[in-house]
């Protein structure tokens, strides 16, 4: 079951050949975590939705609150008789179909699909995780590359390449030749007590689940948070590399070239974020 600006429907094939989102990747989306029937830093994902759309200039309904996206998502999520288990759910918001590059048409839709999720909480998957530089393509580091548009390329052909080299990820460089995210997530290293992630203005996504571990690594009194560009020279020198999303949660990377990585600050912070997932349910 999907749910079409606000209609029910089993029917997947119910968008249109000329929608916007499919012809020219004018739209946003946002993927989110729904455990039994709790939506997991619902006020980070609307905030961040709603500041990406005046971003792109769409024009928002007076309709869109934080109270109309949580009810529209958990109308499809019991649709989906997933109220009782956890749920991946994908929120993509278009242009209405009108004109060429130039919309001819200012009102917005949307589609919201659901997927069932094995864990209700984050687990640390500990198991061979190895990455390399993808550097056919670079990331523009701008305001554009750090919203979840539906112009993907680059994490399309990358995901292909890490495939095609027995890969469990690549690692996204920006035009500057910093190391920005991983071609699904935000990227954080450690060394010593200090853990690095990019900062936005490197292009890389301004993720919900960085900035809960943001906030968290900011209340610990062992550790320092430095939001600085890396370099790849960086990368053999760290004890740890981790990616987040808010699906996973945090991966460890487990090799890096002839470079293996330890797990101890992925551990720590995994348990202070069920914690804090906890105490918001």
């Amino acid at each position: 079951m999907i749910n079409l600006n606000g209609t029910l429907s089993k029917n997947e094939d119910t968008l249109s050949y000329n929608n916007r989102g499919f012809n020219y990747g004018d739209a946003l989306f946002e993927t989110i975590k729904v455990v039994h029937g709790k939506v997991l830093f619902l006020e980070d994902h609307y905030f961040r939705l709603m500041a990406s759309m005046r971003i792109l200039r769409m024009e928002i309904p007076m309709s869109f609150t934080m109270e109309f996206i949580k009810e529209a998502v958990l109308k499809t999520v019991e649709a989906n008789q997933l109220s009782k288990r956890t749920a991946r759910v994908k929120i993509v918001v278009f242009r209405e179909t009108g004109g060429l590059y130039l919309p001819k048409n200012k009102a917005v839709g949307y589609v919201i699909s659901v997927t069932s999720l094995e864990s209700d909480f984050y687990l640390l998957d500990e198991s061979a995780y190895e990455v390399d530089l993808f550097k056919d393509y670079y990331v523009s580091p701008d305001l554009l590359s750090t919203l979840k548009t539906n112009n993907k390329a680059i994490n399309v052909v990358g995901s292909v390449y890490a495939s095609e080299n027995d890969l469990a990820n690549c690692l996204l460089l920006n035009t500057n030749k910093s190391v920005v995210e991983a071609l699904n997530g935000n990227l954080f290293l450690v060394k010593g007590n200090e853990i690095k992630t990019p900062p936005i203005s490197d292009g890389c996504l301004k993720g919900v689940l960085r900035k809960q571990l943001i906030d968290i690594i900011k209340m610990l009194p062992d550790y320092t948070l430095v939001e600085e560009s890396i370099s790849p020279f960086e990368l053999q020198r760290v004890d740890e590399m981790f990616i987040t999303n808010v699906i996973t949660g945090i991966q460890p990377i487990s090799k890096y070239r002839k470079k293996t990585y330890t797990t101890k600050v992925a551990k720590l912070l995994l348990q202070k974020l069920n914690v804090k997932v906890r105490l918001s349910s």
